[in-house]
């Protein structure tokens, strides 16, 4: 599975998926201060799953129609990195194969998905 890491997100984050072999892109290391559409245009050309913390690709997917390979949005209420990398576990523990395709809101509660249909 191919990731996407906003800069939004937390380093352990970026580590712990590496540790965990997947194959991870984290935009602070690449291409630090893009728009949140060049993020999108980039993990659509790569066929990687955004991770995030930013609300605003809601608004990218849903309302301007653009695609992605799917979203893992991160909504906790305590921002601390250790709780949002217990987060990402489990939702790879729990939904990773959902992940493609749907635009997944995660918090310390639980996950709420929404499929992202290609407009055209």
């Amino acid at each position: 599975m191919k990731f996407l890491i906003d800069e939004s997100v937390e380093k352990p984050i970026v580590d712990w998926l590496r540790d965990q072999k997947y194959d991870v892109m984290y935009v602070a290391e690449s291409s630090s201060g893009i728009t949140d559409e060049e993020v999108i245009r980039f993990a659509n050309s790569e066929t990687r799953i955004l991770i995030t913390n930013d609300k605003d690709f809601g608004e990218l997917i849903f309302r301007q129609g653009r695609i992605t390979q799917g979203i893992l949005l991160i909504r906790a209420v305590n921002e601390e990195s250790s709780n949002k990398l217990r987060i990402v576990k489990e939702v790879l523990e729990k939904a990773k194969n959902k992940l493609k395709g749907n635009f997944m809101v995660v918090n310390e509660v639980g996950i709420r998905i929404r499929k992202i249909y290609q407009k055209n």
